[in-house]
């Protein structure tokens, strides 16, 4: 496959969309970039110092992402973090309960009143990602997530923080959401 696009040129559009990123509230109000990073960063800080649960959701690159991040929420970050996407009780959960309540039905045994989930999807249009975010509403917790594509996909209003990447290109909006996991991980204080 061969891109229109020489390294360089690829390297600016990505700074372009991580520097035009967009943060809002869990009523839609845009936040500035700095009040979204401090948000985002009191979120983490906040479960951490009451010892609550992380998980982080993810299908495709998107759960690479994740998985890859995690690493450095537990090691870096000291976050009780996981991903759900272990391939046993996936294809369990799948087979159970359909596809697209995969993670909903763990977080609803796992979840707990002000725990966390980080949900990320390029497009913001995957059922199972949507039912994971409600499944730890309902429970009381907080949701972040992390999407692209349309400005107005579904995931985009689901959070209590949401961001959102202008652009269509699976790589750049997923190689965007590990750039900013990367970089709120290095500002959390250990």
């Amino acid at each position: 496959m061969s891109s229109d696009f020489t390294l360089m040129e690829e390297a600016e559009q990505f700074q372009a969309i991580v520097e035009k990123a967009q943060f809002s509230d869990h009523e839609g109000n845009p936040l500035d970039y700095e009040k979204g990073i401090q948000k985002n960063l009191g979120m983490l800080e906040s479960l951490r110092d009451r010892c609550g649960n992380l998980f982080l959701v993810g299908n495709g690159g998107s759960a690479g992402v994740v998985s890859h991040i995690l690493t450095d929420f537990i090691n870096v970050n000291k976050l009780n973090a996981r991903t759900l996407h272990e391939s046993s009780l996936l294809s369990c959960m799948s087979n159970d309960y359909g596809y697209e309540n995969s993670f909903s039905e763990s977080l609803s045994t796992l979840a707990r009143e002000k725990d966390l989930l980080i949900a990320v999807s390029s497009s913001g249009c995957s059922p199972n990602i949507h039912n994971a975010a409600k499944s730890v509403k309902k429970v009381g917790g907080e949701v972040i997530t992390l999407s692209g594509f349309s400005h107005d996909n579904p995931l985009r209003s689901m959070g209590d923080l949401n961001i959102w990447l202008d652009s269509t290109s699976y790589g750049l909006v997923e190689i965007g959401h590990l750039f900013y996991l990367h970089y709120l991980s290095g500002r959390l204080q250990p």
